[in-house]
């Protein structure tokens, strides 16, 4: 079950994030993520400046080339040659591994995967799931680099069919993103990822597809749900210029703590895909006004919040923004 219950959060994922940016256009995004629990604690010592004040990724896209660049390192994708280059900025060297090794690392990893799964035995007991999809937008309105942007809230909750979240225990995936107008230069940053994603994998994509129509045969509500995410982000139609994306549990009443329900099999499943990220917790946050439910203890507690914003956008690439810079070395 805990497979079916990490597949099911990964697609979750994938859903409701933005793509990163990704032909000849500059861009930077700095993107912050903040991890509860144990791992947020182990984080915030070791992960040094990139975990306190977040990531800034310079991105340069230029016919079939794109690299991204960070203060530390930098990935080069070509696509005529199938290459990716991995730099390391302060050691002024480079890897190299070709779309063929990759294609291998993706097989392994997917037979691995199988491997696993066929080890688990299926819960006959497992509970139907019921997702539902809030989108509104709240009429505010702010600048992101320059843009005009609307506020849209989106907020997808898992939890077990014919209850509440409060009543059964859940997960709660908030985004609020500042939407600007369809920002072109944007999307050509995306079209460059999907087809880099095409290059790469091809037919080998397929296995993964098929994957998420099992998950959606085991959580028939996840349909609707990605019906209506699409539907509504097409009615929307705008470029996300900053997006604070919150995962949350909920426990059920009684304040029981979500990894339980990872040990004993019981509860929702969601609750043990996410319960080995909590760890000690902090402190339960009170459900948020109004939200249905049994009274009492109603509790929320955030387990990851990630900050994605655009700073700038450019439309003139450089031949040598798409380069490896003179004097690196390739290990």
């Amino acid at each position: 079950m805990r497979t079916r219950s990490v597949a099911l959060l990964s697609a979750i994922l994938v859903l409701t994030s933005t793509f990163g940016l990704s032909a000849d256009v500059k861009s930077q995004q700095k993107t912050q993520i903040k991890l509860e629990g144990v791992l947020g604690s182990v984080a915030g010592m070791f992960g040094g400046k990139a975990m306190k004040e977040g990531t800034v990724t310079t991105i340069a896209v230029k016919g079939n080339r794109r690299m991204s660049t960070t203060d530390t390192s930098a990935e080069l994708v070509d696509l005529d040659a199938e290459k990716v280059y991995r730099l390391d900025l302060r050691a002024k060297t480079y890897t190299v591994k070709t779309f063929d090794e990759m294609r291998a690392e993706f097989q392994k990893a997917m037979a691995k995967g199988k491997q696993e799964a066929s080890r688990e035995k299926s819960d006959a007991k497992q509970p139907e799931m019921e997702f539902n999809v809030d989108i509104k937008k709240t009429g505010e309105k702010r600048l992101v680099a320059g843009a005009s942007c609307d506020q849209v809230i989106m907020t997808l909750t898992v939890h077990e069919k014919g209850k509440t979240v409060e009543d059964a225990g859940g997960m709660i995936l908030t985004s609020d993103m500042w939407m600007a107008p369809k920002v072109p230069a944007l999307q050509e940053h995306m079209a460059f990822e999907m087809k880099y994603f095409q290059k790469l994998y091809g037919d080998q994509a397929v296995p993964a597809a098929r994957d998420l129509a099992q998950v959606m045969a085991t959580y028939p509500g996840m349909k609707d749900a990605m019906a209506r995410i699409q539907s509504e982000g097409q009615r929307l139609d705008g470029t996300p210029m900053l997006t604070t994306m919150t995962v949350a549990g909920a426990s059920g009443p009684g304040g029981s703590d979500t990894r339980a329900n990872k040990d004993s099999g019981g509860g929702s499943p969601i609750g043990g895909a996410l319960g080995g990220l909590l760890g000690r917790k902090k402190k339960p946050e009170p459900a948020a006004e109004g939200t249905a439910g049994a009274p009492g203890a109603k509790t929320r507690t955030t387990i990851l919040t990630t900050v994605t914003e655009v700073l700038s956008i450019e439309t003139a690439v450089a031949a040598g923004d798409v380069e490896i810079p003179a004097g690196f070395k390739q290990r």
